[in-house]
């Protein structure tokens, strides 16, 4: 009988294996932790919704609609059916199902998997991770400017440096048009110096255009007619105010007007975090104003602004901080040889998990239960603090052996703790140590 072939991951969608989960947990916990203290609130959305969806947000001509969306047809019932791209178009479609915002704005935050059929490099995949923050039902540049300042602060608090902030203006809807006109007509001109690509977005998005890295293309592009020149009074009195917020709280930034949106419901405040890290992937985080996209799904006319960031672009960075995240698998690891000492271990681990402490009790492998010397190898290895040692010895005397696993100089000072007292004892020990950073302990 052949061996069965093995089976792997689909290309572009990858597994966070528990080496790289304690970074995930750090980012996931960090950014949660400044979202609360924002006021946002977390929803949570289907992974799938109808293709319809995604087509009315995002624009038919998009990329993301055209080629990029995970779609398929329900056996069932015959529903057009589309694993989600990006978040903000089912958070809208959330906002609007249970009108969220009949008694005031409201700020929500969400994170999870999205899909795009993409070819697959760092910091590109088809199955790829996103957190953003969408401020519904405001309408100022001071919101905006709330957004931008959180991102700053999710930097500090991770200890990411070398990004950059980008900012520009779309303008309205009527500010385009005019732009648009003229871009055309310019971009028709040098027809000659454009790429496939951008000759095929040339009636379709051509404002995408301006976003191009091809280098034959650069100074065209820089040439091209700017956004900003054709903003209107409010749109531009929209920008000042944002930009006046930022510069009292010494927000650094540069105006880039080539930043656009691929995103059809995007309009003024667009932004983006970038660095010189991740080679071409150099946006971790992305933002905007999105006022028209409620009216466009059949709602009342509701100003938005939100954000999405990627996660494993992030993650990448905090990996080249050369910092652990959270290098311990938990605070104490219980080791037992015997029958009876495996008894009294699995009682001793409930009462230590019952007050508060993560608890790992050594199980069995095929290979065996494992001698005490293999046992103590996997709990120094796990990171605990301590590790809590019964055997036949401890057993007749109704105290275990309680060896402190991380202390200073690399020394490792083991006490004689009676059964009912192993609870206080660790307790006290780990309450009373000024360095926490090495436990979970969560009373």
């Amino acid at each position: 009988m052949s061996k069965p072939e093995k089976i792997v991951a689909i290309k572009g969608m990858n597994d966070i294996l528990p080496t790289n989960a304690p970074l995930w947990e750090l980012f996931e916990n960090t950014t949660e932790t400044i979202l609360k203290s924002y006021g946002y609130q977390k929803i949570v959305t289907p992974i799938v919704e109808e293709t319809g969806l995604f087509a009315r947000a995002i624009g038919a001509v998009t990329d993301i609609v055209e080629k990029e969306m995970y779609s398929f047809e329900d056996s069932m019932n015959g529903d057009k059916l589309t694993l989600r791209p990006e978040g903000t178009a089912g958070v809208v479609r959330a906002v609007l199902e249970h009108n969220l915002v009949y008694d005031g704005p409201k700020r929500l935050w969400y994170k999870g998997p999205m899909f795009r059929h993409e070819r697959p490099q760092r910091g590109r995949y088809r199955q790829f991770f996103q957190f953003g923050a969408e401020a519904v039902g405001f309408s100022g540049p001071d919101i905006d400017a709330e957004l931008i300042m959180m991102c700053r602060r999710l930097w500090d608090d991770l200890g990411i440096q070398n990004v950059r902030l980008e900012l520009n203006s779309i303008g309205n809807a009527d500010e385009r048009l005019r732009h648009r006109a003229d871009l055309i007509a310019y971009l028709e001109k040098h027809e000659d110096i454009l790429d496939a690509e951008a000759k095929r977005r040339l009636h379709s998005n051509p404002l995408r255009i301006l976003d191009t890295k091809n280098p034959a293309m650069q100074d065209m592009v820089n040439a091209a007619p700017k956004l900003l020149d054709y903003l209107g009074e409010e749109s531009l009195a929209h920008l000042e105010g944002l930009k006046k917020i930022l510069d009292r709280n010494a927000v650094q930034y540069t105006i880039n007007p080539r930043l656009v949106r691929g995103l059809d419901y995007y309009n003024r405040t667009v932004f983006e975090w970038v660095t010189d890290e991740l080679g071409s992937q150099g946006t971790i985080c992305a933002g905007g104003r999105y006022d028209p996209l409620i009216e466009t799904f059949g709602g009342k006319a509701t100003p938005a602004v939100g954000f999405a960031m990627g996660m494993e672009r992030i993650i990448e960075l905090m990996k080249g901080l050369g910092e652990a995240a959270a290098p311990n698998q938990c605070d104490v690891y219980m080791v037992h040889q015997g029958e009876e000492a495996q008894a009294q271990a699995f009682i001793l681990a409930e009462r230590l998990r019952d007050a508060g402490l993560d608890v790992v009790l050594h199980c069995a492998t095929p290979a065996g239960a494992g001698s005490f010397k293999s046992q103590m190898k996997k709990a120094d290895g796990s990171g605990a603090a301590f590790a809590v040692i019964i055997g036949e010895d401890e057993v007749a005397s109704s105290k275990a052996a309680v060896k402190a696993m991380r202390g200073e100089s690399g020394e490792q000072q083991q006490a004689s703790v009676p059964f009912e007292e192993v609870v206080d004892y660790v307790v006290d020990q780990i309450v009373g140590d000024h360095d926490h950073d090495h436990v979970h302990y969560h009373p």
